[in-house]
């Protein structure tokens, strides 16, 4: 079969833009990817380094750190799970052999696959996207270097693979929280437990980065205190802990430090941590006609990947979460993104297209499932078997029984899932 061969921009060198260009290197297409730090990894890359100023990070013209790693991160996903399917995590250790490792361990591995499979000869760093347009039927890629300024050339297919945890998303609805006069910060910031020594600590989230990093701040802070957004959570002290209280979302923030919450408690706080969460951002997309974001809503992408009105030119790997075989997920994204672009695989009719991502939106709204949750998979198998009929190769049932194992682990044993999980 006779198959086109593009000249392909690939944005990140992330764990998505690493397999993006390795299935289409395999595919024979030309590969350049544009990686704005000076190494490989993405979210994987430990930097001790801190955004200064902005404390919430709300300014566009800030100065960007892209790490949001704080220096004891481990995975959340135990390692059979965060390899590929040719390349796997469980037969390598790089010093720590944890079944979840840290994060050292994770780009160790990632730079080790670059090198394997060639991607990393093909990885433009210190390179930053500034804008990516569409014209007659082709992309233009402007890209700057600080040694070269400001470069644009043309290509004729363009992956998004720029990440999802460096934009911050904060809890700007609390009444009272903008003019709280006392220190906040995201969790995008933090990278040690210091700065919170002695403080009266609230911790907005409760997912596992949220847990792990106020477990960490309770060994030098004087109070913690977790605020869940659920509305049946009640007041209570953590296991374990003389100092950990779990709390009902914050009803009120006051200006003299005054913290009211749901569950009726109230206390006199220091410093309020946002872990929660980060938005979608393309800066550099100069196409908001076609794609926009909207309430961390991508829209309009057909299975979450291709915008139909440029699905043979234009695609986003990486955007799907809530789902144990992520990097899998990825890897089979990056897998029918390189076919489609080869014309082995052809999509449906461009009205097609639409109408299915209608639908979505539409059951969507139908089933009282918000705007914010399009790429959440809700750790179910659907769209990840789907995608694996698409390109013709599947994922071991033994992979989803350890995501459906994890899951249910997290939820019996949050505060300690990797210690109580078991392969």
């Amino acid at each position: 079969m006779m198959t086109d061969s593009l000249n392909v921009a690939v944005i990140g060198a992330g764990t998505s833009g690493l397999l993006a260009a390795r299935e289409l290197l395999r595919e024979k297409h030309r590969v350049t990817v544009f990686e704005k730090s000076n190494q490989l990894g993405g979210t994987w890359v430990y930097e001790p380094q801190v955004e200064a100023g902005d404390v919430l990070h709300l300014d566009p013209n800030r100065s960007v750190v892209h790490s949001s790693l704080y220096s004891s991160l481990r995975a959340n996903l135990p390692r059979p799970l965060m390899g590929f399917s040719d390349y796997s995590f469980e037969d390598k250790s790089y010093g720590d052999s944890r079944t979840f490792p840290g994060h050292d361990e994770v780009l160790k591995f990632l730079q080790d696959f670059a090198i394997e499979f060639g991607v990393i000869k093909v990885i433009r760093f210190k390179s930053e996207v500034v804008r990516v347009e569409s014209t007659d039927g082709v992309f233009v890629v402007e890209w700057k270097t600080m040694k070269v300024g400001t470069v644009a050339e043309v290509f004729d297919a363009v992956v998004v693979c720029n990440g999802h945890h460096t934009e911050p998303q904060v809890a700007d609805d609390v009444p009272g929280i903008k003019d709280w006069s006392r220190k906040q910060a995201h969790s995008h910031n933090y990278r040690v437990p210091d700065p919170y020594q002695d403080q009266v600590v609230v911790v907005i989230g409760n997912g596992p980065s949220a847990l792990d990093i106020s477990q960490e701040i309770a060994t030098v802070a004087k109070e913690v205190h977790l605020s869940s957004r659920s509305s049946n959570v009640k007041v209570s002290r953590l296991d374990g802990y003389q100092n950990m209280w779990q709390h009902s979302k914050m009803d009120h923030v006051y200006e003299d430090g005054k913290v009211v919450f749901q569950d009726g408690d109230s206390i006199e706080v220091d410093f309020i941590l946002h872990c929660t969460g980060y938005k979608f951002h393309f800066p550099f997309l100069k196409i908001t006609n076609i794609v926009h974001v909207d309430d961390d809503h991508v829209g309009s992408l057909y299975k979450h990947v291709f915008p139909p009105q440029l699905a043979r030119r234009l695609a986003f790997v990486g955007l799907t979460y809530n789902q144990g075989v992520l990097f899998r997920m990825f890897e089979l994204q990056s897998k029918w993104v390189a076919l489609v672009f080869s014309g082995k695989i052809l999509l449906p009719p461009e009205d097609d297209m639409l109408a299915d991502v209608h639908k979505q939106y539409r059951e969507m709204e139908e089933n009282g499932i918000p705007k914010h949750h399009t790429h959440s998979l809700d750790f179910k198998f659907e769209y990840v078997n789907w995608l694996a009929a698409q390109v013709g190769w599947g994922i071991e049932d033994r992979l989803k029984e350890i995501s459906r194992n994890i899951l249910d682990t997290f939820i019996l044993c949050p505060n300690n899932f990797r210690e109580a999980f078991q392969l």
